[in-house]
């Protein structure tokens, strides 16, 4: 009989067996009523492995309508802070509520306001996707299952695939069944752990596309090495360094930065600068060095053309630095942290 192969090579399972699991449905209902505006709070949490401190003393909180983009170089703790948020670790201290739901005393029961995508889907590729997506609602143990995976095929493009063998597909397309499958159940809090890794550029748009739309419906954590794609899709922002978070709070709207240089200095440059409709800030580094803040890509052909019209040399005119990738730069190097 022909077995159920996950995409990392962790076994099989008999297709009669999971589709008798698949049968058995669930047997109670998600999570009804008001939830609380908290819909996931860390207190205290910290894991090590052995004796070096993986995460220590980490304090989060996401609300309703919350994108929290989570930062962080290589093995400051992101994937671990992950997994203790979502009950595959569990924290050698502090405690963690979903929903208002000890994760730790009652694990099934604050799961099921949990959606969760690690970096690699856990998929088995030999299922079809709607035996798979059925076989993910009946785990979860879904109120209505029919309507609900068709709803999570609908916001994720899988309608036309359904009938499908998930290894047969492009891995854009398994990367959207690894949504649905976080999203099958209508949790509350969506957890997804570096979610565009290894897809071209093409299916990078398509799945940030598709996180905008769900992190309208559900609060969301997004752990990413890629700044622009915090920028793009998150409200909020925390940075982990070395196992402890330090940075967390809301992320203004992205604003374009240009770098300014001159073949030399001229004393009235910076106030024309500054008149320039379209320039919200301008700091001056150096002699004739100039970096403005801007509102849209268009004022850099009324910079060139202020400075043709004073006879200013311009020896360079580029993107420089966003804010949030300088604030990332000084915490992760120690000197603001």
């Amino acid at each position: 009989m022909r077995g159920y192969r996950r995409n990392h090579g962790a076994g099989t399972r008999p297709a009669l067996a999971l589709r008798k699991r698949l049968g058995r449905g669930g047997a109670h209902a998600n999570n009804g009523g008001m939830t609380p505006d908290v819909l996931l709070e860390a207190r205290e949490i910290s894991r090590r492995y052995g004796v070096r401190p993986a995460v220590h003393g980490l304090n989060l909180t996401l609300r309703r309508g919350d994108c929290l983009g989570l930062l962080g170089l290589n093995g400051a703790g992101k994937s671990t802070t992950l997994k203790m948020l979502v009950g595959v670790l569990a924290p050698h201290a502090g405690q963690i509520l979903i929903c208002g739901v000890d994760l730790a005393r009652q694990p099934l029961l604050a799961k099921r306001d949990l959606g969760y995508l690690p970096q690699t889907p856990p998929l088995f590729l030999d299922a079809r996707v709607d035996d798979y997506l059925a076989f993910c609602a009946a785990l979860h143990q879904a109120r209505d299952p029919a309507v609900q995976i068709a709803r999570a095929k609908q916001r994720c493009g899988l309608n036309d695939v359904g009938r499908r063998v998930i290894g047969n597909l492009s891995k854009g397309y398994q990367q959207r069944i690894g949504f649905a499958q976080a999203i099958v159940h209508q949790p509350a809090v969506l957890v997804l752990d570096e979610p565009t890794v290894g897809l071209d550029p093409l299916q990078i748009r398509e799945i940030r596309t598709l996180m905008r739309e769900l992190a309208r419906e559900h609060a969301v954590i997004l752990s990413t090495h890629l700044l622009a794609e915090v920028q793009q899709i998150c409200t909020r922002v925390a940075v982990l360094h070395q196992g402890v978070l330090v940075h967390e709070g809301a992320l203004v709207a992205a604003e374009l930065r240009l770098q300014l240089t001159l073949r030399e200095a001229y004393d009235d440059a910076a106030a024309r600068l500054r008149e320039i409709a379209g320039v919200s800030t301008l700091d001056v580094l150096a002699e004739g060095v100039f970096r403005l803040g801007v509102e849209h890509p268009a004022v850099a052909e009324a910079i060139i053309a202020l400075a043709v019209a004073h006879g200013w040399g311009v020896r360079e005119l580029r993107g420089a630095d966003s804010a949030l990738e300088q604030t990332f730069v000084a915490l992760t190097a120690g000197a603001a942290a």
